[in-house]
């Protein structure tokens, strides 16, 4: 038991407090009573009392319990070794006593309970999943480690780990531990890996001409002489193969080759071989920017192509015409196009995936992006609330003074078991976008089934479109699947409403368990003007059945491979029932100045037919528009990129007079030359440093005002922070995982591309355990490193110990004991002395109160 003051500067108040004490008894202890140098005593007790319960006193009581923490490292560079690190724990669980907690973590780039601190622990427990195995962060471990602990009682930290850290810093939560009453036990493994062969480093040139050889050179390393197999891609297409003799070290390769893509290309190296223990560190990737004349992707599912193809001249500009469904889904394959044009392409044949990544690619590399009008484009091709509406520069929704018929809507989705997780959040969100196109008052209905229907919004007028959505956003997967009453029973509500029209869309992904009299209950509905569209998602679907459900019904049938696709088709279908989007009467556009086009309209406008009815976004600008105050054709910066919208279509059928105009062709080129980015020849420098951020140089010194956007191949824009260096240098803080970063560097109007390799992990290189690392963390912290597993609840050095705070029983006391001084001078001793020996009456006569009170009055008068 130890006494210990957490303020002992309140101490300083004795000093005077003393020295009055002293000059008072030295200049009235003469006329002092016994009794009066008593209570100045019991005034100076009181005082000092108040005084040390002021400065927080405490005991330090001794605990007899002490906490173990077993901290497991399970990265990439420690696997296989879990079966060995649960053996040690449970042989050093035998040597646990009564008064040891015991708990078990295990980390990598992230920490997780495997078994909760406690005295009940016997046995070593199962491990649970780990995830993101791919870094090593054994300072935030021994941070969240030192956090679980009770402090008032020793602990030790038992770390099993080869040391190899990848992220953090190790002894900086060491040095935070100095002074606590925690000690870092370590116990050295690593991984036994027989033999291993590696991509070392994979370099292209960073710049190249399209037909120009390139050298491609790979550092292979091996740890034993053997044969393997090197393989090269470009683009994700197979260049190279070929048989090659390993050595024991490095080995390098060089293979040249003359590039046939353009703009960013991607190359990759792979190894091959019969024995590897680590299969993560044979492929690295890189990055060539090839040079060429401007490239534009033409996306169109018409059989005879795009009209837009037999504009452009070839020999001024290269072009591509795809499908939508062979649209390319990497962003290293969409960034060898300079531009894309959609020309009448519905978005369901697009996908989500493709359209967000085309988003990143306009937003933050500059790739010039337009869509074009017909009977499949902007809402009627299901683009509502999709990353390409984002990134247009008009909106789908009408908000015009069109005229909109009377609806009924009814969604009958399938919520089986087989829904679950990804298909239904697409439908729950499919839904979601179908009620936003709705106005209020149009009467909408929502069946969701599995064995049974479940009418989960009745069907009737929209009036509170957020509780629709709160409800379809609650819908659970589960069940079987029963499509015939379900479908039954949309048509029964809607069949006997007075509307124009009435809609139902069929969502399943299975095979129906019960039949019914399907051509009876359409040919009824078609009587009440009801019709049916049906989506099939998957393999499982019943393809047949919905195909000609919707072909009787007068509705349309939609083959769903991806998923994604789903909330684009059923923004389609509202669109086309909920709204008139087609303007099919002839007019003249009213033209407005812009830079670029004016030109082309200097002798008049032609006619146009018709067109599709959008809404310009505020910060758009229209450069033609309708009677109707519609945009015809209107463009707007996005990002880095330059996007058009022309509502009317590229064959003629709504163009009218403007495909018969002799600067028909012109506009098309001046379309595409508006579309085309402004890159910057500047070749800034990128590199990755150690830390893994990335060092930008510019060779004009001017770092501080340049802007840094970062994206991963699949689309997903990634965090930068940029902090300066220098003039001519930032540096770029990216969370990038292993993999191509693909970069875009803008300054004012010009823009840089430029892709950039992040290697795999270190994890995944060979390498011994850090002894010295682990050896300076035990000697820290009053640990050592551990060979026996007996050594783990050997005593500790250091006991634990509570604090039991005083202070309150000092005030008390002091209380008590002023108390004890105001009785005193108010009473005197006889107080006390009656207290202690009470008067006692005669037994023999009572006196009574009368008799008392005539006695007082007697003596009253004597004294006078």
């Amino acid at each position: 038991m130890d006494l210990r003051i957490d303020y002992p500067i309140f101490l300083l108040l004795l000093i005077p407090l003393l020295a009055y004490f002293i000059w008072t008894w030295r200049h009235h202890r003469a006329v002092l009573k016994k009794e009066h140098k008593i209570v100045f005593v019991i005034r100076i007790i009181a005082v000092t009392m108040l005084v040390f319960a002021v400065a927080s006193p405490y005991l330090l009581l001794p605990v007899k319990e002490e906490q173990v923490l077993f901290l497991i490292d399970r990265s990439a560079s420690m696997a296989g070794t879990e079966e060995e690190v649960l053996d040690f724990i449970e042989e050093s669980l035998e040597s646990k006593k009564d008064n040891h907690l015991v708990g078990i973590y295990s980390f990598a780039s992230n920490f997780q309970t495997e078994a909760i601190l406690s005295k009940t622990l016997e046995h070593a427990p199962k491990l649970s999943e780990m995830d993101e195995v791919d870094e090593t962060n054994i300072e935030q471990a021994l941070q969240l480690s030192s956090g679980i602990v009770d402090k008032d009682k020793a602990a030790r930290i038992v770390l099993l780990t080869d040391g190899l850290q990848t992220k953090g810093e190790a002894l900086e939560s060491i040095a935070k531990m100095a002074g606590s009453k925690i000690s870092v036990d370590v116990v050295p493994l690593s991984r036994d890996v027989a033999h291993d062969v590696a991509v070392r480093s994979f370099t292209t040139p960073q710049v190249s001409y399209q037909g120009e050889e390139q050298p491609l050179t790979a550092e292979i390393e091996s740890t034993k002489d053997t044969t393997g197999e090197l393989l090269l891609y470009e683009n994700d297409q197979l260049i190279h193969r070929e048989k090659v003799q390993l050595q024991e070290g490095k080995n390098v390769f060089t293979y040249r080759h003359k590039g046939s893509k353009e703009g960013l290309v991607k190359y990759e190296a792979s190894i091959q071989t019969d024995e590897d223990a680590i299969l993560e560190n044979n492929k690295l990737t890189s990055v060539t920017i090839v040079q060429s004349a401007p490239r534009l992707l033409i996306v169109s599912n018409r059989e005879e192509g795009s009209p837009i193809a037999d504009f452009l001249n070839p020999s001024s500009i290269q072009f591509d015409e795809v499908a939508a469904e062979e649209l390319p889904s990497s962003l290293s394959s969409i960034l060898k196009y300079n531009a894309i044009i959609f020309d009448n392409v519905p978005g369901h044949l697009v996908g989500e995936a493709k359209m967000g990544v085309i988003e990143q690619a306009v937003k933050n590399f500059g790739v010039g992006f337009m869509m074009v009008g017909g009977e499949n484009s902007f809402g009627l091709g299901g683009y509502f609330k999709t990353p390409i509406e984002r990134l247009l520069p008009v909106e789908m929704e009408v908000q015009g003074e069109h005229q909109l018929p009377s609806l009924g809507l009814v969604l009958v989705i399938d919520r089986s078991g087989s829904m679950a997780g990804m298909k239904m959040e697409l439908a729950r969100e499919a839904a979601v976008r179908s009620v936003e196109l709705l106005r209020n008052g149009d009467t909408f209905g929502l069946i969701a089934f599995d064995s049974e229907p479940w009418e989960l919004i009745e069907t009737s007028p929209l009036k509170n479109k957020e509780e629709v959505i709160e409800t379809i956003l609650s819908i659970p997967p589960g069940g079987g699947t029963n499509i015939y009453p379900a479908l039954s029973l949309a048509y029964g509500n809607l069949s006997h409403l007075k509307l124009q029209r009435k809609h139902i869309i069929l969502l399943t992904d299975g095979q129906s368990v019960a039949s019914g009299s399907y051509e009876a209950l359409i040919e009824d509905g078609k009587d009440n003007l009801v019709t049916l569209s049906t989506v099939a998602i998957g393999e499982d679907a019943d393809r047949r059945l919905l195909e000609s459900l919707s072909e009787l019904a007068g509705g349309r049938f939609y083959d769903v491979s991806d998923a994604t696709t789903i909330p684009s088709i059923l923004s389609r279908e509202t669109a086309m029932i909920s709204r008139t989007y087609i303007e099919d009467h002839p007019f003249y556009p009213v033209i407005y100045r812009s830079e670029g086009w004016n030109p082309l309209f200097e002798e008049g406008v032609p006619q146009m037919n018709a067109y599709i009815a959008t809404t310009a976004k505020a910060a758009s600008h229209v450069i033609a528009e309708s009677e109707k105050e519609d945009p015809v054709l209107v463009e707007w910066q996005y990002g880095l990129g330059r996007t058009i919208a022309f509502t009317s279509d590229s064959t003629g059928a709504w163009t009218g007079d403007w495909a018969r105009w002799d600067k028909w062709v012109d506009f098309w080129h001046t379309a595409v030359s508006r579309l085309l980015p402004n890159y910057n020849e500047i070749a800034y420098d990128i590199k990755m440093d150690r830390d893994g951020s990335f060092v930008i140089t510019d060779p004009t010194n001017q770092a501080a005002f340049i802007d840094v956007a970062a994206v991963d191949e699949l689309g997903n824009e990634l965090e930068v922070q940029l902090e300066p260096v220098s003039a001519s240098k930032v540096r770029a803080v990216v969370d990038a995982k292993p993999g191509l970063v693909f970069f875009s560097i803008s300054k004012g109007d010009d823009v840089y591309q430029a892709g950039l390799t992040v290697p795999y992990s270190a994890e995944y290189d060979l390498q011994p355990a850090d002894k010295e690392l682990l050896k300076e963390m035990a000697e820290k912290t009053g640990g050592k490193l551990i060979e026996e597993p007996q050594e783990v609840f050997r005593a500790f050095k250091d006991q634990g110990a509570t604090r039991q705070s005083i202070s309150t029983i000092l005030l008390f006391a002091s209380l008590l004991f002023f108390f004890i001084d105001i009785t005193l001078r108010r009473f005197g001793w006889s107080f006390f002395k009656q207290v202690a020996q009470p008067k006692k009456d005669s037994p023999d006569r009572e006196i009574s109160e009368e008799e008392t009170n005539v006695a007082q009055i007697l003596k009253g008068m004597k004294k006078k």
